[in-house]
């Protein structure tokens, strides 16, 4: 098993790598964003973006006939481990790029593609995912929002919550149910609905970081045109599950590992345990050690992903794992920094005290929502137990 890469993939690397130390804004290195208050930060974003687009570096690996570069499996891997290296966000609009526009691809009429598709790339139109609902999380197919036939237009009523940027989003791809006799996994539609019509009302939900990055979304006798339908009427059900396992495939990874553990080692450089650095003491040594251990397991399961698509196999259950391992990792090493940290744990953003502008507190008030979001971690292991495992489907 070779895993250098070649001449011409370090190529490519030099040539990204060299784009990002010209062009990533000073204000955006080292995670600074994180320091800016929500609102802000998107709008920073939003310029990043802008100037990544316009280097030809937004959804690389879309295909060029679509504006992307059609880049290979392994060429957006280096260019996701850069980003990480950078610290540079990903843009915006991911819910567009890597989730809409795929689906389009495979899904969509061309009328669709032709609307679409040119302004998902550069973020001209933004994007947001209406699936859950206050009643249908993980069992995703109980959903209850309607949508009721009137000669050219549907008319949806109903609700969706957890919908991360609708209050930024100008468009939305929406489960609906569109014939509540048949069984739940039918009679459901996909939609793409305007944010901007008449009826739709967005109320962001306040997390306890401070931020807003969930909404919760209600469509009061909305119009959406019958040409916005992907698919086939009341048989959506297949269209979401490729957009889900385009989620999936985006879920997960260990580029973020890579500056997150450093960051922790130099957190316990610079605070103290019984008037020491903190990074003498034996037992934290032993759990830094035991972070890198399994930073290392992370790099190697998203090795047997990249395997799989390199020889061009769909996504396995290397995904569900990649999902728990993550975001549960994150989470412990949010936890122990805030035990590094003592007393200035409880220190917020701008407090002149704080350590590390207090990143670490923002951290761990968010860890616990990635093992819910994208299917919570206990949906990943029923998936594990029974496609790995072959143990019979829970009751």
């Amino acid at each position: 098993m070779d895993f250098n890469y070649s001449p011409t993939e370090e190529k490519f690397r030099q040539e990204v790598r060299l784009w990002l130390d010209v062009n990533l804004p000073e204000d955006l290195r080292e995670g600074r964003d994180e320091e800016l208050a929500q609102d802000e930060r998107w709008e920073r974003h939003k310029t990043w973006h802008k100037k990544l687009y316009e280097g030809g570096w937004v959804g690389i690996w879309w295909p060029k006939e679509y504006g992307g570069r059609g880049a290979s499996v392994i060429e957006q891997v280096i260019f996701s481990e850069e980003l990480a290296r950078s610290d540079a966000p990903a843009g915006v609009n991911m819910n567009g790029i890597t989730l809409l526009g795929p689906t389009l691809m495979h899904w969509g009429t061309e009328e669709q593609k032709n609307r679409f598709l040119p302004k998902i790339l550069p973020a001209e139109e933004i994007w947001c995912q209406g699936y859950s609902e206050p009643g249908s999380g993980s069992d995703l197919a109980s959903l209850q929002t309607r949508a009721v036939e009137d000669g050219d237009s549907f008319v949806v009523n109903g609700q969706k919550v957890w919908t991360s940027q609708a209050q930024y989003s100008d468009w939305c791809f929406l489960l609906v149910r569109t014939d509540p006799s048949a069984p739940k996994h039918q009679g459901i539609s996909y939609l793409l609905v305007d944010m901007h019509s008449p009826g739709v009302t967005v109320r962001p939900l306040v997390q306890i970081t401070g931020d807003a990055e969930f909404n919760e979304v209600f469509f009061e006798d909305v119009r959406v045109p019958k040409k916005n339908l992907v698919g086939e009427l009341n048989r959506g059900w297949m269209v979401a599950i490729t957009t889900l396992m385009f989620e999936r495939v985006a879920t997960g990874g260990y580029f973020r590992f890579e500056k997150t553990l450093p960051q922790l080692i130099a957190l316990a450089r610079h605070v103290e345990l019984d008037g020491r650095p903190a990074i003498e003491d034996t037992s934290v040594r032993q759990q830094l050690a035991q972070f890198a251990i399994e930073v290392g397991a992370v790099k190697y399961n998203e090795l047997r992903r990249l395997t799989r698509r390199l020889k061009g196999q769909p996504p396995g259950p290397e995904g569900s794992l990649a999902k728990i391992i993550t975001t549960e990792l994150n989470f412990r090493i949010a936890n122990f920094a805030m035990e590094l940290l003592g007393p200035y744990a409880i220190l917020e953003k701008g407090s002149p005290f704080a350590i590390d502008h207090a990143r670490w507190s923002h951290r761990m008030l968010g860890a616990r929502a990635g093992t819910i979001a994208a299917g919570t971690n206990e949906i990943q292991r029923g998936i594990i137990g029974e496609r790995v495992l072959g143990l019979p489907k829970g009751r």
